[in-house]
């Protein structure tokens, strides 16, 4: 396994790909945004034949599986929910984000709001205000893999509880893996 990045972290996909002769990039990523269809597609198109490109992790049931265990442990009741995502403003990642929070809804029975930390509508902060503004308790559901720079933004937002990021979660990991197989099955010749 071979470790990258996509963003401002060494080393770059492009840089990590160089040299291998067949390889398949999991994009460790929750939507099908500008990375995964730009940065990631563009990496794998000049790497080689032998190189292949698994989709995002979501949307996916299994994210919204976790979402919701998360919230039933941060003590989930008459909550009203904010999917809290990192943010967008690729189209396609937006729609990804809007299905998880479909998907998550279904799950735990009441509407789910999808909102964002960054570069798309509606924020975060202005969802969970405007639910509490109707006398709603309001749970933040963090719709991101770690903590860091995006946890730390959804934690500033005033909530009654807010739920801590997807990882660690063997789901999480039995994703990856599922999108890796995924990914040499579909590159697999049919016998």
């Amino acid at each position: 396994m071979v470790e990258a990045y996509v963003d401002v972290q060494e080393p770059s996909l492009p840089l990590a790909l160089g040299g291998l002769g067949s390889a398949v990039v999991v994009p460790l990523l929750l939507s099908a945004g500008y990375h995964v269809n730009v940065d990631v597609a563009a990496a794998v198109e000049s790497a080689g034949p032998g190189i292949r490109r698994a989709r995002a992790l979501g949307p996916d049931g299994a994210l919204a599986e976790v979402l919701a265990e998360r919230l039933d442990r941060a003590g989930l009741a008459d909550h009203s929910v904010v999917l809290a995502a990192a943010g967008s403003s690729d189209h396609r990642a937006v729609r990804d984000v809007e299905q998880t929070a479909h998907d998550l809804g279904r799950l735990i029975a009441r509407d789910v709001v999808a909102a964002y930390a960054s570069a798309a509508e509606p924020r975060v902060g202005d969802a969970a205000s405007a639910l509490a503004a109707a006398g709603h308790r309001v749970a933040v559901a963090s719709y991101v893999m770690a903590p860091g720079f995006f946890y730390d933004r959804l934690l500033e937002v005033r909530a009654d509880l807010h739920t801590p990021p997807l990882l660690p979660h063997p789901a999480i990991v039995d994703l990856v893996f599922r999108r890796y197989d995924e990914a040499v099955t579909a590159a697999s010749p049919v016998l």
